[in-house]
């Protein structure tokens, strides 16, 4: 039987498809399938599986130390993800004016996104050192702010917060770069025809800025709720007291009496989690 054009063109694709397909379920499918698998195992040290149903799903309920660091993820989430873009957004909106020297202002905004984390989560700690930081000499010894030098990075309570403004400070300039190249392609008439209409500078952001970075604005929340509940290394390497649900995970299934059955349950809650924001995401700000 001799195929159609439209057959032909059809099957061309599909097979030029098929390796990116394979390479997804290798990398991405197989990985969450077998996690799902685990969760219903207590896997143990030699390798071998007893099968136990429901029964790690329903510790996790129980466990309180779950819950701690789910509340841990929900501030350490709408801290970073907030923070970073109103600073985004304020940042991009002075870099949006004419100023001597802002094409170089511009590009040092960005070194701290591209700086290795390694290296950066160094100066951090070396900063809020309880005995040599600069941050403890000056609220101490030149302030007075203080009476005594703290450790903040050791303090569980303290270093949440303290993860968070490195995160702002971290990783904002991304979300700035595409707010501001955003805010450059909008069409200057629109500002004039406000003004024209008695709008005062408020007036205009709320009504021609706002509404022209919905899209920017909505993507970049999303994506870094996203990024951030997945977010390990950074917080890990400054202050691995800051139990995220990642390090929780990281905890219960390679540290102390190694859980892996438990800790899989864990990124199965964790994995469906992502999915109700990447179904938000796709609905409600791409509205596909």
């Amino acid at each position: 039987m001799e195929l159609t054009p439209e057959q032909r063109e059809s099957i061309l694709g599909w097979r030029l498809i098929a390796p990116c397909l394979g390479v997804i379920g290798l990398l991405i499918i197989y990985p969450i399938l077998y996690n799902l698998y685990l969760s219903f195992f207590d896997v143990k040290l030699t390798g071998d599986k007893i099968f136990v149903g429901l029964a790690n799903y329903e510790r996790l309920l129980k466990d309180t130390a779950f819950y701690g660091s789910a509340l841990t993820t929900f501030i350490y989430l709408v801290g970073t993800v907030f923070g970073s873009t109103l600073v985004a957004l304020l940042v991009a909106l002075l870099m949006n004016l004419e100023f001597p020297l802002r094409n170089l202002v511009r590009t040092l905004i960005l070194l701290p996104y591209f700086a290795p984390v390694i290296s950066v989560v160094f100066g951090w700690q070396f900063i809020f050192d309880p005995v040599n930081g600069i941050y403890n000499h000056v609220v101490v010894e030149v302030l007075g702010i203080a009476a005594e030098r703290r450790n903040l990075i050791g303090e569980p309570k303290t270093a949440l917060f303290v993860v968070i403004i490195f995160d702002i400070w971290k990783h904002f300039p991304i979300s700035y770069l595409l707010i501001v190249s955003k805010l450059q392609s909008i069409n200057k008439d629109q500002y004039e025809a406000a003004a024209i209409d008695g709008y005062g500078p408020i007036g205009r952001f709320i009504h021609v800025t706002l509404p022209e970075l919905y899209f920017v604005l909505g993507t970049l929340i999303i994506l870094r709720f996203i990024w951030n509940l997945n977010k390990f290394e950074d917080v890990f390497l400054l202050a691995p007291n800051v139990e995220t649900l990642p390090i929780f995970t990281y905890y219960a299934a390679f540290t102390g009496i190694i859980d892996q059955g438990f800790a899989a349950s864990v990124s199965v809650v964790q994995f469906i989690l992502l999915s109700f924001l990447i179904y938000f995401y796709v609905k409600k700000v791409l509205k596909w």
